[in-house]
């Protein structure tokens, strides 16, 4: 079996890099070991698929190189995804700005991505085992369960460790460092947070709560929804903030992100100071929080009025509000998390053409690299991205 182009993983940017190369005319297969193809299209999103950000930036990447995605971002936009999934009668709406969903599946786009794959004359084989990518002098060859391949150029499009009973694995890592490349650590991205002892007890009596918030980092500061659940805190804010954080550090949570606490009690006990802490706390928190908060504290009187707080006191509640100082015992780990940090060092590949530049026979695309984005369809805008320049460049 002999190929032009021969791709290793039938996800998002692997099926993208594949209708691109065999539109360029080049024999094509894609390979994957999984018996369906994109699996992660299909549970992202709720199974609707936040399949771009109309908002797209680099500055919305994560990597130790972040000049890389530059480059192949610009080349292929959110709108050149927009009008294909268009073209396929794909109806999508926008969940938040810039945020783009399937109206009804995320089947939608894996059946796009496949028809282009048809219509290209790219083939896909799953339920394939490759056990083997070694150089045959200016080529490829891979042994595999449906025998040898030799092709021309090899596509790396395993993706990262993420979500492992979707089939992730760290083939492409190895691939990698078969052929000397540096692989960075890798760690979950885009994940729940766990908690412990005494602040697990008080999420789990919260969960399924979720409000405004405004979380910080290292350095960084996300304002979205904050999820408690049964093991800790989920939510927007607390995937994005993931991406970030350092096992061991703490978090920073302001519940009332467009609001100076400080300021407001002040105001409060100046123009009702009769009104108690309780009823102050009611009108910005659901009942829930509200009462949990009070128990938390304990040394608030619930009779007492806000006249009676002094300065002092209605301090230590703003900085209890405004920023909740909290540690988290660590991560759900890669059974949740969305995207992986981490990857395959980009300086040793080509921006243009995703070539590994000692070896350009040697390309790798999408989640495997050294580039995640943030939460809100960047991971999949990059995917079409990458798939796109190094297909087209076959």
């Amino acid at each position: 079996m002999i190929y032009d182009v021969v791709i290793i993983g039938a996800g998002a940017a692997g099926l993208m890099c594949a209708a691109q190369a065999g539109y360029s005319g080049k024999r094509v297969l894609v390979l994957d070991h999984a018996n369906k193809a994109g699996k992660k299209i299909l549970m992202s999103g709720g199974g609707r698929c936040n399949f771009t950000n109309l908002g797209t930036t680099p500055q919305h990447f994560y990597s130790s190189n972040p000049y890389f995605c530059i480059s192949a971002l610009k080349r292929y936009r959110p709108e050149h995804f927009v009008e294909l999934v268009e073209r396929h009668g794909v109806e999508h709406v926008e969940k938040t700005p810039g945020q783009l969903f399937c109206a009804t599946s995320a089947k939608e786009i894996v059946r796009t991505l496949l028809t282009e794959c048809e219509w290209a004359g790219a083939e896909v084989k799953l339920s394939t085992q490759i056990t083997r990518v070694e150089r045959q002098g200016s080529a490829m060859r891979l042994a595999t369960s449906i025998g040898k391949i030799d092709a021309g150029v090899v596509v790396v499009a395993s993706g990262g460790l993420s979500i492992p009973s979707m089939g992730a694995t760290g083939f492409g890592y190895d691939v990698a460092r078969q052929f000397g490349l540096e692989v960075f650590d890798t760690r979950p991205g885009l994940v729940p947070f766990t908690l412990s002892d005494t602040w697990k007890v008080r999420a789990a009596e919260l969960s399924g709560l979720s409000v405004p918030v405004a979380v910080s980092a290292e350095n960084r500061r996300f304002v979205d929804p904050m999820l408690f659940t049964h093991r800790g805190l989920s939510g927007p804010a607390m995937l994005q903030v993931s991406s970030v954080w350092q096992p061991g550090g703490s978090i920073t949570v302001d519940l009332l992100p467009d609001e100076d606490v400080a300021q407001s009690l002040r105001v409060a006990r100046e123009e009702t100071p009769k009104r108690q802490l309780s009823t102050w706390l009611g009108e910005r928190f659901p009942k829930r929080l509200a009462q949990a908060l009070l128990q938390w504290y304990p040394d608030h009187d619930p009779a007492r009025p806000l006249a009676q707080y002094a300065n002092a006191s209605l301090d230590e509640w703003a900085g209890r509000l405004n920023a909740w100082q909290l540690k988290p015992a660590g991560t759900e780990g890669w059974r949740t998390a969305e995207v992986t940090m981490g990857g395959v060092n980009t300086d040793a590949i080509s921006s243009k053409t995703f070539e590994v530049k000692a070896l350009p026979q040697l390309r790798f695309i999408g989640e495997v690299l050294d580039v995640t984005g943030e939460l809100g369809g960047y991971n999949f805008q990059w995917a079409w991205a990458s798939g796109v320049a190094c297909g087209q460049s076959c």
